[in-house]
């Protein structure tokens, strides 16, 4: 009987420590994403029907992969606003004009990762926005 109550204490202990963190941090990431997450749009770009694939997606290369031909890259960065395990990070994602390096439009998203308890199982995570939200469809438009 003292090892039931001594391992029920324990789970209280470590459900206590891993889940109020991992819920902390979510309540954070809603905050923090009500304050400035999401899209931003700074100038909006019409571009021939041609350039978009069949499904009227616009492929914009990153930073890293442009090519001196490209009018307009993306760009990204992740900071870590707590790291270990729960994590929280803030990603930013920029398409910059290539002529002049002006930022035409942003998108922030914060997410949690981790907290969970330890086992074989890919941990959970939370994001805000949490759904997908296309920077590129928001900027290039179609002309007509």
């Amino acid at each position: 009987m003292k090892k039931i109550a001594l391992l029920l204490i324990a789970a209280a202990i470590v459900y206590a420590t891993f889940f109020t963190e991992k819920d902390r941090l979510d309540r954070e990431v809603k905050r923090l994403c009500a304050i400035d997450g999401g899209v931003k749009v700074y100038e909006t770009v019409r571009l021939p029907v041609e350039r978009f694939d069949k499904y009227g997606n616009i492929k914009i290369a990153t930073k890293r992969f442009m090519k001196s031909t490209d009018e307009y890259y993306l760009d990204y960065e992740s900071i870590f606003l707590k790291e270990g395990n729960p994590r929280l990070v803030r990603t930013t994602f920029k398409v910059i004009r290539s002529s002049d390096g002006k930022s035409i439009g942003e998108s922030i998203q914060y997410s949690r990762s981790g907290g969970d308890l330890p086992g074989p199982w890919h941990e959970s995570s939370f994001d805000c926005p949490s759904s997908p939200i296309k920077l590129e469809s928001s900027i290039f438009l179609k002309e007509e």
